[in-house]
């Protein structure tokens, strides 16, 4: 598993709340154990305390986001570096489960993760894949949507460093919003001049009698 797949963690965690709708998915146990996906082992260690505890650290991986979003990268940094010195993870190398076209293993680095609880698991690898993302492509890379009232955290993969929404869902909403506001302003910048030109024709009008 390639360690770049890891920083998904991060953002499918951040995403499972919406603080400008009020909106929060992460409410039971069940909810916590479908962000792990795959890793159906550590799912089930799964309790109840975790759900609150998960929400702490989603708290915490926002905050990265955020600052990067802000163009504060080194706060991001700083906050990282918080959770991976807190959820720390042992890289190892891995190949039993992927093999190539002559049946010899397809070597590539695994995160092992020694947790006491699950929350402590998802924590180290999200924090892990997030910060190698960061570090591969930059903290400019991490940003949160700017469709309003969106803000899902979205990791930038465009070549141009050029994305701006979490999905094209997003993207087509805020297009929408500026055409209308566009078009908005052309009325009411063309209602103005009428009334401009009706107020100084009717000003002038007395002088011509």
């Amino acid at each position: 598993m390639e360690l770049a797949y890891y920083s998904d963690y991060a953002v499918r965690l951040v995403n499972t709340e919406e603080p400008a709708r009020n909106k929060d998915t992460l409410t039971s146990v069940e909810a916590v154990r479908d962000l792990f996906g795959e890793m159906t082992q550590t799912a089930r260690r799964v309790a109840e305390a975790d759900v609150t505890r998960f929400r702490a650290v989603r708290g915490r991986l926002r905050a990265v986001f955020a600052s990067a979003d802000e163009g504060d990268q080194e706060r991001a940094v700083d906050l990282l570096n918080s959770l991976l010195l807190e959820f720390p993870v042992s890289p190892q190398i891995s190949g039993h489960d992927q093999l190539d076209d002559e049946g010899r293993p397809r070597w590539h680095m695994h995160l092992a993760e020694h947790p006491s609880n699950a929350t402590a698991g998802y924590a180290a690898i999200a924090a892990m894949g997030l910060a190698f993302h960061l570090t591969e492509f930059g903290a400019d890379r991490l940003g949160l949507c700017q469709a309003p009232p969106c803000r899902n955290a979205y990791l930038d993969t465009s070549t141009n460093r050029s994305r701006r929404y979490c999905s094209d869902r997003c993207a087509t909403r805020a297009n929408v919003a500026a055409y209308r506001a566009r078009k908005r302003l052309e009325t009411e910048r063309s209602a103005s001049t009428g009334r401009t030109a009706e107020t100084s024709h009717a000003s002038s009008t007395p002088g011509d009698r």
